[in-house]
């Protein structure tokens, strides 16, 4: 049951769906009366039952390994025949698509965006319980910044259709960029909320989820569909089961090129990505600093007299 004292505010959610709504605690789940304990993992409001969620979970492979090679010409990672795993902040994305599909039924579709090998990792995720796979591969993609990717990613989207929820996980290990996720949702002009560490409530046309904020966390509504990144702190992600992986393996992979997906050739790849890297380098080692020996006075005395010879003071 969905707490009566926040009614008002779910109604206005509701009629604006593309509303966002924030209340913030760094103590509790708060309501009209003060703090309460927070409802179970996700809830459905006053009886109304969800027929199923077409749930999306965007991951990416990324290399397994601190040796990464650069492309000398595109300056880009080169990742064919590079030992690749989940991007592990995306194993908590699909666990939780498929935890919803658990709870309220439906779809979990994981779509991806690399070259032919990214089919092993998801195959991996069907393994853990996903129901299909899609991956979109070309060579027109490669090269892609956060921009391009997003734009790719939804479109890819698009061509899904009827999606009600899109989850990714917070930022790749490669890139540490976290734009991915909320590039994609400006892209389908939906609603997004980064961060998120739990899904409390799923009631149809909304969702409210608590948001990981330094110091503590905020409680945000919004409409459906929407795009939410989620951290580590939501779940605890399963390893596949026998089962499902003797169905991965006889999963055949959805795969998309651009011409299936009719992108706007210079929205992507190298084409269209605005960011350019200039060069990549490995930083230099820096000399090791000195110890200034005696009491504070000469310790002092001593910093000084460095500082005026490097022309500081």
């Amino acid at each position: 049951m969905c707490d009566l004292s926040v009614k008002p505010l779910l109604q206005r959610v509701r009629c604006r769906s593309n509303r966002i709504v924030v209340e913030s605690t760094n103590s509790g789940w708060m309501t009209a009366s003060g703090v309460a304990e927070a409802p179970d993992h996700i809830n459905l409001q006053g009886g109304q039952v969800l027929s199923g969620l077409n749930v999306v979970v965007c991951m990416k492979q990324v290399p397994d390994t601190t040796e990464v090679k650069i492309d000398p010409e595109t300056k880009t990672l080169v990742r064919e025949g590079v030992p690749s795993i989940i991007n592990p902040f995306d194993t908590y994305a699909i666990e939780e698509g498929i935890r919803i599909r658990e709870r309220l039924g439906g779809k979990v579709t994981i779509l991806s965006m690399g070259p032919p090998q990214v089919k092993e990792s998801l195959k991996e995720a069907i393994a853990m319980g996903a129901d299909d796979a899609v991956l979109l591969s070309d060579r027109a993609f490669a090269g892609s910044d956060t921009l391009a990717t997003s734009y790719t990613l939804a479109e890819g989207i698009r061509k899904l259709g009827g999606v009600d929820l899109i989850i990714c996980g917070k930022q790749a290990i490669d890139g540490d960029t976290a734009q991915v996720g909320p590039g994609i949702a400006e892209h389908l002009d939906i609603p997004h909320i980064t961060y998120v560490r739990r899904i409390v409530e799923l009631c149809p046309g909304y969702i409210r989820v608590e948001r990981m904020v330094e110091g503590g966390y905020e409680v945000v509504e919004t409409g459906l569909p929407a795009l939410i990144t989620v951290v580590k702190e939501i779940n605890e992600p399963r390893l596949p089961s026998m089962k499902g992986l003797m169905r991965a393996r006889r999963q055949e992979i959805t795969v998309w090129t651009a011409q299936d997906l009719e992108v706007d050739p210079e929205r992507i790849g190298l084409r269209g990505s605005p960011t350019e890297v200039i060069r990549v380098f490995t930083p230099e080692v820096r000399a090791s600093g000195e110890m200034l020996q005696g009491d504070v006075q000469e310790q002092v005395q001593a910093l000084v007299e460095r500082l005026l010879k490097a022309g500081v003071l």
